[in-house]
């Protein structure tokens, strides 16, 4: 191509089309370049027209001179009064050009106000793009903070399923608690706890009768009356298993919030099916204690001419083993003893302390029966030179007939309680003396009543709260 058939065919074209060399001197301009602004014609430098830093207009022309494909750009040019004009355009090197030296062709547009339109739809679309964004980004933020929320609020009843069967020993109240809470957690109308009673608390030997667990929250499988009917329609029922054991199931009833998920069911069922086992373990164990402690307590003899009664209570449900004892010692004609102590502690070893302190006492009251704080002393050194670390609470009394005289000596046990023929009582508030066992050399100090003609009678308590 020619400079000549160039100047032919840009001379048509509505917009700015100019030919610059490299050092920004026109060489060709179209008519359209003239009626933009007079100075764009041959032989003007852009240098001199540009308004803009040199700096960048050297940087556009040395972009396009190397190009050979158009590049977008931007200028800022004089007009003839001096105000700027704005004008976008894309530059490429003439690769027609058979002259000396690099030639640009350039494409200039003016940004006039229909540009201008165009640019600022440009932003609102933009705009309204970001907005979008936004609003989906708040939505998701706004689901995930509601899934938070329903997160926390499902666990922090799920804690609270978990505080109620920690501190429920029994299966009573193991029970009491799946009623209680589980509903809450599970987000069900009610729920059902059916168990094997006898493969949580298995008989103690053979033959024996398997023992009625207390508690009406729950159903007992294994006694006919209590089988479970099949569940309603809707209902779902999940299998309660402990260590390899099936121990029975949690029947749902589910409400207006339906069925819970099948994980969340199943972290409750193991939850309720470990509490489930501990409580069977726990009422296990304490039934063989109680067997054994029972089965330790002493028969007494009987007296001729003394009317001898003995209950053992205790004082709660919860704890049914421990170190309590007591005994009675037929001495001689005139004298009787008795005594009535605890070990400190519940469990099987305060039992079995307990048993070997009965064994003792019979021992020591056949040498010293008739002197109480010789008694006492003696079973202090007993149990600090075979139990240490033990301690034991003891009362020794001995009950002269003759004069109806008490003599006895209280190792910080509560004082026994004397009943009158009338009904009246009054306590045995005599000296105290330190418990057995963890003092050496110990003193124990006596006191003495004497009791009342008639029927009255004294009464050895555990505590005040127990029944003799």
């Amino acid at each position: 191509m020619t400079l000549g058939l160039f100047e032919a065919i840009t001379k048509t074209m509505p917009h700015p089309v100019l030919l610059c060399a490299g050092d920004g001197t026109i060489l060709a301009a179209n008519p359209a370049a003239a009626a933009s602004i007079p100075q764009l014609c041959a032989g003007a430098s852009l240098y001199v027209l540009a308004q803009d830093d040199p700096g960048v207009l050297r940087k556009h022309l040395g972009n396009w001179v190397r190009s050979g494909s158009p590049l977008p750009g931007g200028l800022v040019l004089k007009d003839s009064d001096g105000s700027p004009v704005r004008f976008r355009c894309n530059g490429v090197r003439a690769t027609w050009w058979q002259g000396p030296g690099a030639v640009i062709q350039l494409n200039l547009h003016r940004l006039d106000h229909a540009d201008r339109f165009v640019v600022l739809s440009q932003q609102v679309s933009a705009l309204n793009r970001e907005i979008a964004i936004r609003r989906t980004a708040e939505a998701q933020r706004e689901k995930l903070l509601l899934a938070e929320q329903v997160a926390r609020a499902r666990l922090q009843r799920l804690y609270q399923l978990t505080e109620a069967l920690a501190s429920s020993a029994t299966l009573a109240q193991v029970a009491e608690a799946v009623a209680a809470t589980a509903p809450r957690v599970l987000d069900v109308e009610r729920v059902a706890l059916e168990l094997h009673s006898q493969r949580l608390v298995p008989a103690l030997g053979p033959g024996e009768e398997p023992r009625v667990l207390s508690g009406t929250a729950w159903r007992d499988l294994d006694r006919p009356r209590d089988v479970a009917h099949p569940a309603a329609a809707g209902a779902l029922r999940s299998v309660l298993e402990a260590d390899g054991v099936v121990l029975g199931a949690l029947t749902l009833y589910p409400g207006a919030g339906g069925v819970p998920e099948a994980e969340h069911l199943t972290a409750v069922a193991q939850q309720i099916a470990q509490a489930v086992r501990r409580a069977g373990l726990y009422e296990h164990e304490h039934r063989v204690a109680e067997r054994l402690q029972l089965s330790l307590l002493p028969r007494l003899p009987d007296v001729a001419g003394l009317e001898v009664a003995t209950r053992y209570a205790p004082a709660s449900d919860m704890v049914m083993v421990g170190g309590d004892w007591y005994d009675l010692y037929d001495l001689d004609e005139d004298h009787i003893g008795l005594s009535i102590g605890d070990v400190a502690g519940h469990g099987l070893p305060q039992a079995a302390v307990m048993a070997q302190i009965i064994a003792a006492l019979r021992g020591i009251v056949l040498r010293c029966g008739t002197r109480p704080e010789e008694v006492l002393r003696e079973l202090s050194e007993y149990l600090h030179l075979y139990h240490r670390g033990q301690m034991a609470t003891a009362a020794y009394l001995l009950y002269h007939r003759p004069t109806r005289t008490v003599t006895y000596v209280k190792a910080g046990h509560p004082p026994p309680l004397v009943v009158r023929p009338d009904g009246s009582s009054r306590y045995l508030d005599g000296p105290i003396s330190p418990p057995a066992g963890p003092v050496p050399d110990a003193r124990f100090r006596q006191g003495r009543t004497t009791l009342g003609r008639g029927r009255g009678r004294p009464a050895l308590h555990r505590r005040p709260d127990r029944t003799p």
